[in-house]
């Protein structure tokens, strides 16, 4: 029967396909003593047969969407599962204890687990603890006959559905059969929903119960324009998202045309618009989409997506290939903002009540300095190849800022002794995302080279709400007079000291915030790539005299998000 369900609009565009359920089985199962340990140990084999079979998939997969580095990670499952102590120690429970292959498995992998987990002197021994874990859970899956979803072997049409998506999850998705994916939690500010606008896959967030109204392989139409979802769609309703679709494929077509035009305003005023990236792979939409330079890489899927901490060489080739593709335009790279809802599994970070306002980002790079200056000599080694603008991500205080330039220039003064070229041109700013920060922006003006406002955290810290929390979504609010103030004192700070200030939040690209930034002299607008040339379209219609006055209205008139949403409505444009 036909439901509709509403969610977050969280990525651009129409959908239509059958359910794909990225949602973890059940694996739970009942410990039982069998009577033919031989057969028990055929059932065991035959589970490793086809884990071994599906990690050779998703290997090759990774090879070819993240690399042969990677990739090394399924080589090591593959190890385990053809590893005799291993395999051997079940089978010897099984024949010994009688005990059924779920249970035998649990409890050697168990052992193992316990083992490499104590070796503390061991870094390396104690990362095994989750290849056994991984290997042991994917084993269990095919016993029971509940196999793990994995988005990287999808290989036909369809739409993911899943109660959250992580970063590596996201990263997986090949757009080419991911028409769309849709989640019970989230909010437009997600990282699963900004990596989806980098992928150009719509998507809708936040639904609270996608994943009980819909079953496997069940037709589904999704608007990441609108935030609406159909299941089981009637062909009229099929008719329809398919004329949306279409519609919306035109209309970037028009935008497609401004590709090489530059970013200006009716009344010829530039501005820079630029886009986020997360992974050098992200390259292709930003030159396709004539963005005029990166506004943003996060570097922290160099992390997340690697096993270990990346080598200075990983990082290096990784920076390179940015900056030589870009140059001469502008690359602003952030320093690791590891922290929060992003984890690392061979960096274990305290347990925090509130991890967002804890350890994080800067406050992890100035704690541990060996991989903050790992990061910033890959980072001056490869600034000889382009055009580098370093960020640094969570600034609080002058001092933090102090300290991390401190720490960057004493790595550029050895390389420069080593005798490696760097660039004598790198410009070192700060992601205004904290408000302390903001507010203090006239003093930070004077030290730094430039701003890179992060809308997403500072509208949270603002706000207090989490930007994740489906529940206090509606106090994301850009347009708040409180957030404009912030934003216009940030801007006017960093002019006054003859420096630029950009935005690389997704605010960014918000069709109601560009105007406003505009009258404000935002200097770049840096975003998703997908929306680069929809932001070069609205550009063309707006007069900076006039938004100017506008954004004035919004900071001195209007008392709340909505009637600054109204008032730039009001414009038709």
């Amino acid at each position: 029967m036909t439901k509709q369900l509403k969610g977050i609009a969280a990525s651009d565009g129409v959908a239509t396909a059958k359910a794909y359920m990225l949602v973890q089985p059940d694996l739970s199962f009942s410990q039982s003593k069998i009577q033919d340990p031989d057969q028990e140990i055929q059932r065991l084999h035959t589970a490793l047969d086809q884990s071994n079979s599906e990690l050779k998939l998703i290997r090759d997969k990774a090879v070819e969407t993240l690399g042969e580095d990677e990739a090394q990670v399924f080589d090591a499952h593959m190890m385990i599962l053809s590893d005799p102590e291993f395999t051997g120690a079940i089978e010897t429970k099984i024949k010994d204890d009688k005990d059924n292959a779920e249970a035998a498995l649990k409890s050697v992998s168990d052992m193992f687990i316990a083992t490499f987990e104590a070796m503390t002197d061991n870094p390396y021994m104690q990362e095994r603890a989750a290849d056994v874990r991984d290997v042991s859970t994917r084993v269990l899956a095919h016993l029971l006959g509940r196999p793990l979803p994995n988005p990287a072997l999808i290989d036909e049409e369809v739409i993911v559905i899943a109660h959250d998506l992580t970063p590596s999850d996201t990263a997986q998705l090949n757009k080419k059969y991911v028409k769309a994916f849709v989640t019970d939690i989230g909010g437009r500010t997600a990282h699963s929903a900004i990596m989806a606008r980098s992928l150009e896959i719509p998507a809708v967030v936040g639904t609270q119960t996608i994943t009980q109204d819909v079953k496997a392989d069940e037709m589904l139409t999704v608007s990441g324009l609108t935030g609406e979802v159909t299941v089981d769609p009637t062909p009229e309703q099929i008719e329809q998202a398919k004329a949306e679709e279409k519609a919306y494929t035109e209309q970037k077509a028009e935008w497609a045309t401004l590709k090489t035009a530059a970013s200006v305003t009716a009344d010829g005023k530039h501005f820079e618009v630029s886009a986020n990236i997360g992974t050098p792979k992200d390259l292709d939409g930003v030159l396709a989409n004539g963005a005029e330079g990166v506004g943003l890489y996060r570097t922290e899927f160099l992390y997340m997506d690697s096993a270990e901490l990346p080598t200075e060489d990983d990082q290096f080739k990784a920076y390179k290939q940015v900056l030589e593709t870009m140059n001469p335009k502008p690359v602003v790279v952030r320093t690791m903002d590891i922290g929060g809802d992003k984890h690392l599994p061979y960096l274990p970070l305290p347990e925090e009540q509130n991890p967002f306002l804890g350890y994080r980002a800067i406050r992890i790079s100035l704690d541990r300095q060996d991989i903050f200056r790992t990061q910033l000599r890959a980072l001056l080694r490869a600034s000889a190849f382009g055009n580098l603008r370093i960020m640094f991500p969570m600034i609080a205080t002058i001092q933090e800022f102090e300290q991390a330039k401190q720490v960057f220039l004493e790595e550029k003064d050895k390389l420069i002794k080593d005798g490696v070229k760097v660039s004598d041109s790198i410009q070192l700013g700060i992601m205004i995302e904290i408000p302390a920060a903001a507010v203090l922006a006239d003093q930070f003006a004077k030290r730094v080279d430039f701003f890179s406002i992060g809308t997403n955290d500072l509208i949270q810290y603002s706000m207090a709400a989490d930007r994740g929390n489906e529940h206090v979504s509606y106090l994301y609010q850009p347009y708040n007079p409180s957030i404009l103030r912030l934003v216009k004192h940030v801007i006017d700070s960093a002019h006054k000291e003859g420096k630029w200030a950009g935005m690389c939040g997704e605010a960014a690209g918000d069709p109601i915030m560009v105007p406003l930034l505009v009258g404000m002299g935002l200097d770049e607008f840096s975003m998703s790539a997908t929306s680069v040339l929809k932001v070069r379209s609205l550009m063309k219609k707006l007069s900076t005299t006039e938004m100017a006055k506008l954004s004035e209205r919004a900071i001195t008139e209007s008392i709340s998000n909505d009637d600054n949403k109204k008032l730039v409505e009001a414009l038709n444009l």
